[in-house]
């Protein structure tokens, strides 16, 4: 890091945030807005111009605090941008936009086996090949030159002007990747996305000095280097093995907000099997910031949360009484009061819901406390799914949620579970792609197990999950 400040630009769904860090990896300033909806010819578009306005004053306001080095964005992986000479050609899109079922039939026609590419059928736009198939019926035909970036890499552009692509991005759930051969699936050979595909870059690595245009609009240096970045989740993936609890073993980081996404890691020198994937329960394969693939699996849990108890996941600790929460799961489990999957149709591992209660609690303490076991039961079966063990590392705004973490070390007693810091897990992961060797901010806390046995109402929720899958 050069004896300068670093900033970290993280975009992700719900959120997109900025932080700002010494040359030690100390933070000195975090900022945090929350993401609009725009509107594109024909669909909801990522807010692409809000969030630039908003980072232009963020970065104004950190150019006074320190002398900055260098800039890495990290985004979800849902999204890209496509680029006409130097701009952008549309809109970004949402990949909650949903598509009408003749795009739906026709682009399922055309995807890779799930075999090849690790990334499962999903709804709406989240398979980001079914964002260009919309994108090149509502904007085509496309000029020869306009160039396809991934979402991170966008952001990455704007600052310094020079497009890429980047495996991270490339290898979470598109249809675009073959995670096992480091290639374009033949998806985006046969629909001739692959030639527009930006360079393929490594997230690390420092694409060029932001542009003067920046400059002016910020004061920053014009020698502050802009680095290609990552997906999100795979930054997370870089923080856990900076802890000497994680480092060379196997071990799986549970990333979680709007949603919970696990990704295991084998142990140094070791592979992990991924021929028990299940592509119908939202396991998928991604690709971690070496071009190793990581077995992975996902729930929408931070949407479900607001779904189905009214949790606000910017909010999630505000008027929060831990103690109160556990004291009340006694009762809940004796009542056998059951959140079922899923609050969110078509992902997760119960994909097809249909999401309901159980003997419903009516107080909203009630149904928080049993929100919390509902994420637990979710989290331990998306784990089970992609065969963790050893070290488990959960992180983001649910790490502070002391129902749900607890409730999760007690659904697995075998296996070593750690919270992290709440909030700067993806930037300090970030931030380990320029400085390896860059120690944590804060330790691992290791998670107490609840004091109740889960075992039988866990087996009981499995049943009833799987008797509402049925009747679905």
């Amino acid at each position: 890091m050069n004896g300068r400040a670093v900033v970290v630009l993280d975009i992700g769904k719900t959120n997109a945030k900025l932080t700002l860090w010494d040359s030690n990896g100390a933070l000195i300033a975090r900022r945090v807005r929350a993401n609009a909806i725009a509107t594109g010819p024909g669909y909801r578009a990522l807010d692409a111009v809000g969030i630039e306005l908003w980072a232009t004053e963020v970065l104004s306001e950190f150019a006074r605090l320190d002398s900055i080095g260098a800039i890495i964005p990290v985004a979800h992986g849902a999204g890209a941008a496509l680029m006409l000479n130097g701009r952008l050609f549309a809109p970004p899109m949402d990949y909650e936009d949903e598509a009408d079922a003749a795009d739906r039939a026709s682009y399922d026609a055309d995807r890779d086996r799930f075999a090849d590419t690790g990334s499962p059928a999903l709804p709406q736009g989240l398979n980001l090949g079914m964002q260009l198939h919309r994108l090149e019926r509502l904007t085509g035909p496309w000029p020869k030159d306009l160039k396809i970036v991934t979402w991170a890499q966008y952001w990455a552009w704007r600052l310094c002007g020079v497009a890429a692509t980047e495996a991270t991005s490339l290898g979470c759930h598109t249809d675009l990747w073959r995670p096992l051969e480091g290639r374009p699936s033949e998806l985006a050979e046969r629909r001739g996305w692959a030639r527009r595909f930006a360079p393929l870059r490594k997230a690390g690595e420092a694409l060029g000095a932001i542009t003067p245009e920046w400059v002016l609009r910020t004061g920053l240096p014009g020698d502050c280097l802009v680095h290609c970045g990552l997906h999100d989740s795979n930054a997370a993936l870089l923080a856990a093995r900076g802890h000497p609890e994680i480092a060379a073993n196997d071990a799986t980081i549970l990333s979680t907000g709007t949603w919970f996404v696990a990704m295991r890691s084998a142990g140094e020198g070791a592979t992990a099997d991924l021929s028990g994937l299940s592509e119908t329960r939202d396991c998928l394969i991604n690709v971690d910031a070496g071009g190793r693939p990581a077995p992975s699996a996902r729930f929408m849990g931070g949407r479900e949360a607001e779904l189905m108890a009214g949790l606000d996941i910017f909010h999630l600790t505000d008027d929060y009484d831990p103690a109160d929460l556990i004291d009340r799961l006694p009762s809940l489990l004796a009542k056998g009061v059951f959140a079922l999957p899923g609050f969110v149709r078509g992902v997760g591992p119960f994909p097809t819901g249909p999401g309901r209660w159980e003997n419903p609690p009516q107080d909203a303490h009630d149904q928080r406390a049993a929100a919390g076991l509902y994420l637990a039961l979710m989290a331990d079966e998306t784990l089970r799914l992609i065969g963790s063990r050893e070290r488990l590392l959960i992180e983001g705004r649910f790490a502070e949620a002391q129902v749900f973490v607890r409730a999760l070390a007690s659904l697995r007693p075998e296996q070593k579970v750690y919270v992290s810091n709440a909030h700067d897990d993806v930037p300090y992961g970030a931030l380990r792609l320029l400085k390896p060797g860059l120690p944590p901010p804060s330790p691992l806390t290791p998670v107490e197990p609840l004091s109740l046995d889960l075992s039988l109402y866990a087996r009981r929720w499995r049943q009833l999950a799987e008797q509402s899958k049925v009747a679905a």
